[in-house]
Formats: C-alpha cells, structure tokens, sequence
C-alpha cells in the first residue's frame, strides 16, 4: 500500500482535488487543504521533507509583492464606476437610435456596445447586468425572438472576457510568466474577430428569420440628422479617450497594465464627476465590490500556491508532462485536449478557478512543446469564454437571468402585454454563441498569426543564412621580448600564426 501511494501521490492529488470541487467545498480552501493533506502525508512516507513547507511564507509574500496584480482592483474599480454611472445607458441608447432602420439593429447596438463597455470596464457582470436592464425591455418591447435576445446580450457582455483589459488575461500573464501588455496585444485581433462573428450571426439571423429581429419602427427613432451625430459624438468620444488612456498607453509601452488601470480609474472617476453620477454612495458600493473580488483572487492564488509546491513536490509536473506530451499528434494533439479539457471543466469552474488550477500545470508542457506562451495564453482565454455561457451554470445567464422578466407585465410605452423570459430561453438563446465560440477556438489555432499580428516580435533571422566576416587586422610591431631580434623595417609580422612560432622559439 505504501509503495502505491508513493508512486501515485500525483495523480490521487489531482483526483482529490476534482472530488473536493465536485462537492461544492470552496475553490480556494479545497487546493490549500489538498496541499497541505498531501504534503503531510508525502512527509510520513518519506516522499517529501518537512523543510518544503518553510517555502510556503516566501510564496505568500512573493504573491502580495506583485504588481502585475495590481491591475485587477484598478480595472474593477473603474469598470464599477463608469457601469454605475450611466455611461452603458447612454451608449446603448445612442447606438440603438444609430442602427434603428436596419433589422436586427438593436441586436447589433448591443454587441457594439458589449464590445465598448469590454474594453473600458473589462467586467462580465456589469456588461451583462447593464445591458439585461437596459436593452432588453426594449427589444422585448418591439418584438425580438427571446432567445435571440437573451443570446445575444449574454454573449456581447462576455466579451469582456479577451477584449483587454480583460482580468483574465491579466492572470493568464502571471500564471504564464509573460507580460500583460504582451498578452493584451496577442488578444485584440481575437477579440474583434469574435465580435464580428457574433454579428454575423445576427446577420444571418434576420436573413433566414426576419421577424426575429425587426427594425424599430419610425416613431421610436426620436433622433434624427443633426441631433443624431451630436448625440453619437458626445456618447462614443468619452469611452474612446478612455480606452486610449488605458489600451494605447500600455501598447504604446508608455505605462504597465497597473499604471494603465490606475489611469482608467481616475479616468472614470472624471467621467463620472463630469456627468454629476459621483457620489460617495457609489464610491462606496464600488469598493466594496472591488475589495471582494481582489480578496477572492488573493485567496485562490494563495491556495493554488500551496496546491502547486506540494504537487511539483511529488514530482506532479513530470507526471502531467508524460501524460500530454505522450498524446499522439506532438503539439496539435495536445492543443485539442487541452482545449476539450478546459471546455469540459467550464461547466463546473469559473474562469478563474481554471487560471489557477489548469493553466500552471498546462503552460509547462506547451512551453516544452515549442508552443509560444502568448499565443497559448489567449487561445485559453478564448476557451475560457465559454464558462460564461455554458448552461447550466455558466455565470452570464445568471446575470441576465436575474435581471429579465419572470412573470408577464405590461409595457410602459406601449400599453402591450410582454410575455416573460423562461430559463429554458435564455439557456437555448446561449447555445449558438458557444458554438461561435468554439469556432473561434479553432480559428486561434489554424490561424495562429492572428494573435501575433498585434506582438511586436522584432525581426526574425534564420541562424542558417547568418554569415559573419572577420576582417584582417593589423597587429603592429610585435614588443621587444628578449632576444628576439627585429628586422629594420619589419613593422608587420604577417599574420598571428608566425607571431605565435616566434614566441615558441623564444621559449625553447
């Protein structure tokens, strides 16, 4: 029994851990007690020393002195601030009087929009509580298809999840060992493409079904000619500033992603203050919020860390590596399980929980692999997108499901009686964006260069074709060792092979 347990301790600790999750135990408290069970036991069998645990003081601090981390609370603080202060109100009402005439346009103001509040908020909840509240009503209100509707606010509020500053992105970094503003760049090509699918899909969507998505009619457009552009000018330029406050500083390498999310904080604080929303009742929720979420972050960070000193321990790593690097096909065989993995895990864990737990043990072998880490790095990310909509616990279709109508009511404006959105709609409505998702997972992986399209990788040289040229050079007068007699006029030995032969005589 003991030599089995030595020789399995890895994989008994990975299943323990699936076995602590599956029961609902908390993610954070369930890899430190794995840990630290296993590394207890590990030191009774002889397997591990006890001097493996002094390590653990050192990792907790080496966590609390990051900066990298630092950008999480700022990015949450201001995507807090500018959701609590109308700027998601006023954009969606200002892009849905834009893409009125067209069918399907409201459908297309929210994924726009989900994109804008993506890259300045960079927080699924807000995006997709903001929306649900908003838009929803009125595309109720004039007739889109539930499950269209509730599709598409869900998904266009995940885009928050790889358009930067996305948080997750910010862990995959760390987890990676690779720059954020790095990982920011490799993400933004990926991230509109994606937007573009999903507005393909509606597209497609009023082609086969035009009544799923009509046009609003003429005496909703209240806005028209002049009025239109002066609206959509002082609604888009704000959020535009602020995503090149943020987006173009760090890609211009003119700040960090931390200095670059203190600078989006400030920046929606201005914004808010501008449109008198700030209050100290919003600074207040803002925190609070904020507090929480970098707790939550903190605190699995620290699990994950005694996780991983007592699985490397055991020789965890090497165990996770002979089993992937084993796969037939060399890296695409590995690219497709993991991939399948990380999609399979998303419907029990949340994208952080897979930062932490799948990603230190993936990054290794890809890495080993010949696999780039950025490139990895935002292909996990766009996998990890589909935790949001998964049904049936993908958080996203909670948000919206919190928000939308549960019994019938009637309408304000026009007196009609809307019907309420069931669960079962919103998680059909869900369905087709995974799959776009999962397309785009493998547009990532066929298409690798649309991710390096925004690195700058400086110019690549083939060692092969290197050629290097070494000059003749001139020694001068050799120096007057003794005995060693100078011809007049010999200024110039030759070349150092008969230097060298006149330092051996001198010797002998």
């Amino acid at each position: 029994m003991t030599a089995f347990l030595i020789e399995n301790m890895a994989p008994l600790m990975f299943g323990a851990l699936v076995i602590f999750l599956l029961v609902g135990f908390p993610v954070a408290f369930a890899l430190a007690a794995n840990g630290l069970v296993f590394g207890l036991v590990g030191i009774e069998l002889g397997l591990l020393t006890p001097a493996l645990f002094q390590a653990l003081p050192e990792r907790v601090f080496g966590i609390m002195q990051n900066d990298t981390l630092l950008a999480i609370p700022f990015f949450t603080f201001m995507g807090l601030i500018l959701e609590r202060s109308g700027m998601a109100e006023d954009l969606l009402d200002t892009i849905g009087q834009l893409f009125g005439p067209v069918r399907g346009g409201l459908a297309y103001a929210v994924i726009f929009v989900g994109a804008l509040l993506a890259a300045t908020t960079g927080v699924v909840a807000a995006s997709v509580i903001s929306m649900g509240l908003i838009s929803l009503p009125i595309m109720l209100r004039y007739g889109y298809d539930r499950r269209l509707a509730a599709g598409v606010i869900a998904a266009s509020g995940t885009l928050a999840q790889i358009i930067p500053p996305s948080l997750v992105l910010i862990i995959l970094a760390d987890q990676l060992g690779r720059s954020v503003g790095d990982m920011y760049a490799g993400a933004m090509a990926p991230g509109l493409v994606l937007t573009a699918l999903y507005a393909g899909y509606v597209l497609l969507v009023t082609i086969v079904r035009p009544a799923a998505a009509p046009a609003l009619p003429l005496e909703a457009r209240s806005l028209r000619g002049m009025k239109l552009f002066i609206r959509v000018i002082v609604s888009l330029v704000p959020p535009l500033v602020l995503i090149f406050l943020v987006l173009g500083t760090i890609f211009l390498g003119v700040a960090t992603p931390t200095e670059g999310g203190a600078m989006g904080a400030a920046g929606a604080l201005l914004l808010a203050l501008a449109k008198r929303k700030l209050s100290w009742s919003l600074m207040r929720q803002a925190m609070d919020t904020t507090a929480k979420l970098s707790s939550f972050v903190v605190f699995i960070l620290i699990g994950s860390t005694v996780f991983g000193l007592v699985f490397r321990g055991v020789n965890g790593d090497l165990w996770v590596e002979h089993l992937l690097t084993g796969l037939p096909g060399g890296a695409l065989g590995f690219l497709i399980v993991c991939n399948i993995l990380v999609f399979l895990l998303a419907f029990f864990l949340d994208f952080f929980e897979l930062a932490f737990i799948i990603v230190p043990l993936l990054g290794p072998v890809a890495e080993k692999l010949g696999i780039d880490l950025i490139w990895f790095g935002v292909l996990l990310g766009v996998n990890m997108q589909t935790s949001f909509m998964h049904p049936p616990f993908g958080f996203a279709l909670f948000y919206l499901r919190s928000v939308a109508p549960r019994t019938d009511y009637t309408d304000k404006i026009t007196g009609k009686l809307i019907g309420k959105i069931t669960t079962g709609q919103i998680y059909w409505g869900a369905v087709p964006f995974v799959v776009i998702q999962v397309i785009m997972v493998g547009i990532v992986i066929l298409f690798p260069g649309l991710v390096e399209v925004g690195l700058d990788r400086g110019q690549k040289v083939d060692p092969n074709t290197i050629q290097i040229e070494i000059p003749q050079m001139d020694f001068g007068a050799p120096p007057p060792y003794p005995g060693m007699e100078q011809q007049p006029g010999d200024n110039n030995p030759g070349d150092v092979n008969d230097l060298m032969k006149q330092l051996q005589q001198q010797k002998q």
